[in-house]
Order: C-alpha cells, then sequence, then structure tokens
C-alpha cells in the first residue's frame, strides 16, 4: 500500500485528493517511475495507478483519491506543463473573439483548467452521487477582500461542471459568499484559512447558508464543504517566529509542528461535537527526513490518524512520502486523541501570533486578511496570478507581432 493509502485506512471517511490539476498527473507519475529505484518500480506503478488512472476512471467511476483542489498557482503549473498547447489555445481566444482584453482571456483559460480537470473526474462523481469527484476551483486571489467579485467568479465556477467546488478565501468578505453560495447549495471549500476563529466564522456561514437553502427549497443532496487548514504555512510564513524571538522564546521545529496541529484539532473538535456538516482539510505538509539510512516523520498526518479528515496532497509530498515510506513510522489509529503537552501550548500562548490563531476569540472577521500567514499566502498566489496573467499576455502579442 502506499503511505497515503495506509493513512487512509485509519479511518473509513477519511479521503486523500491529490493537490494539482489532473491534467498534470500523467506526466507526473512518469517522471516518479522514470527515477525510481529499480526494486520499487512496480509497487509504485500500481500504486500511482489506484490513486489516479484516466482510463480507469472513465471506464469504472472509480479512483483512490476521493477529489482534487487547484488553486492559481496549481493553475500555472498544468500551463507550464504543457506550454505550446496553452499559449496556441490563448492564440485562438484572442483571434477569434478579437479581444485585447488581457484579464477576460486568463479569465477564460482559468475556467477552461478548471473544467478540463472536472470532466476528468466527471464519472467519480456520477458514481457515487455526488459524494467524491469534486474539483476545486479559486477565485482570484487579488480580491480577497472584493465580496462582489468573489460572488459573480464564485458562481461562474460553480456553473462549468456540478461537480465544481468553489474554492473561496478566509476573509470576512469570503465568509460572507461561502454563507451565499451555499445557500444556493453551491459546494465550498475555504481556503487561505489557518486559525480558529476563521473556521468558527466558516461554519457559522454555512449554518446560515443551509438555513436560507432549506427554507427556499435548494436540493442539498450533493452539497459538500470543507474547510482547509493550511498547517505548515501558520507555522513557518507568518509572524510566529519572528514573535518567538522578540520575546526571548525559543521554539523548537516540533513546538510549531505541535502549535499547528493544536489549533487544527481543536477546530476539528469543535466540529464534531456540533455535529457540523463541513469536514476539515489538512493542506501544506511537509516531511521531516534526517536522510537515507535514518529516521523520517510527517506529524502533519501522523498525529491525525484515525481522524475524519481530508488530506490534499501535493505531487512533490506524495513523492516524499514515497521515498521515505520504509523510515515511516506505523499509523496509530488513535493519534487523534492526543493532545500537545500542556508546556508545550502554555509557551505557544505567551505569542500574540497563537494567541490569534487558537483561541476562539483570538481574531475579529475584519482582522481575517490582515493576519501574516494570510497576508503572506494571499500574496504568493496573486503573485502565480501575475504570472499566468503575464504567460496570457506574452501569448496575445505573439498574435499582434504576426497580424503586424
Amino acid at each position: 500500500m502506499n503511505v497515503l493509502e495506509k493513512l487512509a485506512a485509519t479511518n473509513p471517511q477519511c479521503e486523500i485528493w491529490w493537490d494539482s490539476s489532473p491534467l498534470i498527473y500523467p506526466g507526473w507519475k512518469a517522471s516518479v517511475l522514470k527515477d525510481a529505484p529499480a526494486e520499487k518500480r512496480t509497487d509504485w506503478e500500481a500504486q500511482l495507478t489506484r490513486l489516479f488512472d484516466a482510463d480507469h476512471v472513465s471506464a469504472t467511476g472509480e479512483m483512490g483519491f476521493r477529489g482534487v483542489t487547484t488553486n492559481p498557482p496549481l493553475c500555472l503549473q498544468a500551463i507550464q506543463a504543457d506550454p505550446a498547447f496553452w499559449a496556441e489555445e490563448i492564440r485562438k481566444l484572442a483571434t477569434e473573439n478579437g479581444s485585447d482584453d488581457i484579464e477576460h482571456i486568463y479569465w477564460t483559460i482559468y475556467l477552461d483548467v478548471v473544467r478540463r480537470g472536472a470532466a476528468m473526474i466527471r464519472k467519480v462523481y456520477d458514481t457515487s452521487g455526488g459524494k467524491y469527484g469534486l474539483v476545486s476551483g479559486q477565485v482570484d486571489p487579488r480580491f480577497v477582500t472584493d465580496r462582489t467579485r468573489m460572488l459573480e467568479q464564485g458562481l461562474q465556477l460553480a456553473d462549468i461542471a456540478p461537480n465544481v467546488m468553489v474554492k473561496i478565501p478566509g476573509s470576512k468578505e469570503g465568509y460572507e459568499v461561502i454563507e451565499e453560495l451555499t445557500a444556493r447549495g453551491i459546494s465550498t471549500n475555504n481556503t487561505t484559512s489557518f486559525t480558529v476563529p476563521q473556521y468558527v466564522a466558516c461554519m457559522d456561514a454555512v449554518s446560515r447558508g443551509l438555513e436560507r437553502a432549506k427554507s427556499n427549497g435548494v436540493d442539498l443532496s450533493k452539497w459538500r464543504s470543507v474547510i482547509t487548514h493550511m498547517s505548515a504555512r501558520l507555522g513557518n510564513v507568518g509572524d510566529l517566529k519572528a514573535q518567538a524571538e522578540a520575546r526571548g522564546i525559543a521554539l523548537s521545529p516540533e513546538d510549531i509542528l505541535l502549535g499547528e496541529l493544536a489549533v487544527l484539532k481543536r477546530a476539528y473538535r469543535y466540529g464534531k461535537e456540533r455535529g457540523h456538516p463541513s469536514k476539515m482539510l489538512q493542506c501544506s505538509m511537509r516531511v521531516s527526513d534526517t536522510g537515507p539510512g535514518g529516521t523520517a516523520s510527517s506529524w502533519h498526518i501522523s498525529k491525525l490518524a484515525g481522524g475524519d479528515f481530508v488530506y490534499t496532497c501535493p505531487p512533490g509530498y506524495i513523492h516524499q512520502l514515497m521515498q521515505a515510506e520504509d523510515r515511516l513510522p506505523d499509523f496509530d489509529p488513535r493519534a487523534i486523541d492526543e493532545d500537545a503537552p500542556a508546556e508545550t501550548i502554555e509557551k505557544l500562548l505567551q505569542i500574540p501570533y497563537f494567541r490569534q490563531a487558537y483561541e476562539f476569540d483570538g481574531m475579529k472577521p475584519e482582522e481575517f486578511s490582515q493576519f501574516g500567514a494570510f497576508a503572506t499566502t494571499a500574496g504568493e498566489f496573486a503573485a502565480a496570478t501575475r504570472k499566468t496573467v503575464d504567460f496570457v499576455a506574452q501569448s496575445v502579442e505573439s498574435v499582434r507581432r504576426r497580424v503586424a
């Protein structure tokens, strides 16, 4: 079994998702197998085929991955994997529509990447009655506080196919959009989210949306909601380390990992205690590896084993797990019930950034988009979007040169 298959076996409701466009999977799989150790190549090929094989999916509606997440950087990966094809698609759009609106062409291309990915796994959605086979498409991360634009784009994404789930950021305005989309029976994925206050705000928005949907007779039989915890980003791209250093607090890598997991477990238990229908999604996982012959671990999954989570896994992370598979400990299905040491939480609570993330009243909704990890991640996503827009611009420029 693949490491992720072993993780899924610790809870029948656990789901493993692919964190990239399905369009790149065949090429990625081929590259992994090309460099695989000879003694593992046969097993690895079988594992990766079980996780996703387009022909098998189209024939049976079955795959190991239960869903797919994408975002603008991942969209850029898909385009970069086949730049000639996408450049030609862009040139066709520019020629047929006579459009110089680069932003419009970019958004059209982004929707097409989502559309093609959704079509590749649509059979899984149909076969499972809408439970699995969803592809997350994200609204433009350059506009994380623009409610009107996010709602407009969210509706456009939802119109692509019934198995498209709309990714909305964890800003105050984002939760207003999640409520509205939920009220219309549209599945959502709360992204750029890191903190307990955000997760509670999301659950509240979903609950309000469901009440409205039910009162209006909206069909919710295939509706789903997931709430993303961007684990390693919480501890490593925000202000945690800087604030700890400024206060003379020494944080070990283990302290940071345990803090990231404590936030997720607190939100997970809050939702479970209330029977909330949203499912927590773990992403931004890392592998700690001492190298050949040494030990390896990935607490971002091993410390959650036995829980009812979605884990969305990017290509690089899956490959790291496979490379370290013989040095990873077995999963303990009781790990989800373990708490971080009290002294670790006490130390972390001395840091304002962690209090914002961990305490239920750590932040007000209008502060969500100012939180360090949110601002950094949204900025990175926006930068990837700008790169994609520039790729579109370069392709359109080539059309103009031809005409000239």
